[in-house]
C-alpha cells in the first residue's frame, strides 16, 4: 500500500483540523448537540468529540475514495470486525445469505461510505441516497467506486414498482440512513430528544416482512471496520408504526453512543 492511500484517512482528519477554527456555526451546533444528548456534560470534553467528528467525517470521505485501490473480493475480509459488537445472527444474515433480501437501517455514524463499497462485495445493494448532480461524477463513482452491483436510487423519488420488483429479483440490501431532518415526520425521540423521523424504512419492513439489520460500520484503523449492530428485526402487518419507528431509533442511539466521536454531530437533526 504506498504512502497515499496508507493516510488518505490522515490527510482528510487533518485537513478538517485546519478548518476547525473557522467553522464556527457548524462548530457551535456540534457542541450543542453533544452536550443536548448527553453525550458527556462536560463542555471541553464535548468540544474535544465534535473536533474529532468533523475530522473523522473528512478522513472516512477520503479513505472511502481509496478503498476500490484496496480491498478486493480476495481479501474483503480481513478488514471487517463482526465479533466484537455485531450480533452472530445479523453477520450471518448480511454476509452469509445471500438468497434473502434485506433492510439495513443506518444513520451519519461511522463510515456509511466505505459500508456500501464493501458490502456490494458481498451482495446487489440498492441505496436510497441524493443522487449526484454531477452526471461526470455520477458515472465516475458507477465505474470506479463501488466494488459490486450498487443501485443508487434517488431518495424524492419514492419506491417505484420497478425498485421494489428489482429489490426482490436480486435478493439485494435496501440501505437507507434514516437520521435525516424532516418537517413531515412522525414526532418520535432520537438519542433522547425529540425528532421528527422518516416512517419510510419501517413502513417497508412491515410491507414486506424483509428482515431489517440496524446498526453501523465503524472505523477502527486504516481500512479496518467494524459492524456494531443487534439481532435481525421481523416486522409484520398490523404491527404499530410509531413503536417500530422508535425501536430503530433506540437501535441506533446505542450504536451511535458506543462511539460517539464518528457520528455527524454538526448534521442539524434536530430544528
Amino acid at each position: 500500500m504506498n504512502c497515499l492511500l496508507k493516510h488518505a484517512y490522515d490527510i482528510g482528519y487533518g485537513f478538517a483540523g485546519l478548518l476547525w477554527p473557522f467553522m464556527g456555526k457548524r462548530r457551535r451546533i456540534a457542541v450543542e448537540n453533544v452536550l443536548a444528548c448527553k453525550i458527556t456534560d462536560d463542555p471541553a470534553e464535548a468540544r474535544r468529540i465534535a473536533k474529532a467528528s468533523f475530522g473523522h467525517l473528512a478522513g472516512h470521505i477520503c479513505e472511502a475514495l481509496c478503498v476500490p485501490a484496496v480491498l478486493s473480493k480476495a481479501n474483503w475480509r480481513d478488514c471487517l470486525d463482526t465479533e466484537t459488537d455485531a450480533d452472530p445472527s445479523a453477520v450471518k444474515l448480511l454476509l452469509e445469505t445471500p438468497d434473502q433480501p434485506i433492510i439495513i437501517a443506518s444513520s451519519h455514524h461511522g463510515v456509511w461510505e466505505a459500508a456500501t463499497n464493501v458490502l456490494s462485495i458481498v451482495r446487489p445493494m440498492i441505496a436510497i441516497a441524493r443522487v449526484q448532480n454531477n452526471k461526470l461524477v455520477a458515472k465516475w463513482m458507477k465505474k470506479y467506486h463501488f466494488r459490486g452491483p450498487v443501485t443508487v436510487i434517488d431518495k424524492s423519488h419514492g419506491f417505484t414498482p420497478d425498485i421494489m420488483r428489482q429489490w426482490k429479483n436480486e435478493c439485494a440490501a435496501m440501505t437507507i440512513l434514516m437520521d435525516q431532518h424532516t418537517s413531515g415526520g412522525m414526532p418520535l425521540s432520537f438519542l433522547g430528544r425529540p425528532a421528527r423521523t422518516f416512517t419510510s424504512v419501517s413502513r417497508l419492513a412491515i410491507r414486506t416482512g424483509y428482515p431489517i439489520i440496524v446498526g453501523s460500520f465503524v472505523r477502527v484503523a486504516p481500512y479496518r471496520y467494524r459492524l456494531v449492530g443487534g439481532a435481525p428485526l421481523v416486522f409484520k402487518k398490523g404491527d404499530d408504526l410509531a413503536a417500530v419507528t422508535q425501536l430503530l431509533n433506540d437501535r441506533l442511539a446505542e450504536a451511535i453512543r458506543k462511539y460517539p466521536e464518528q457520528y455527524l454531530w454538526a448534521h442539524r437533526r434536530w430544528r
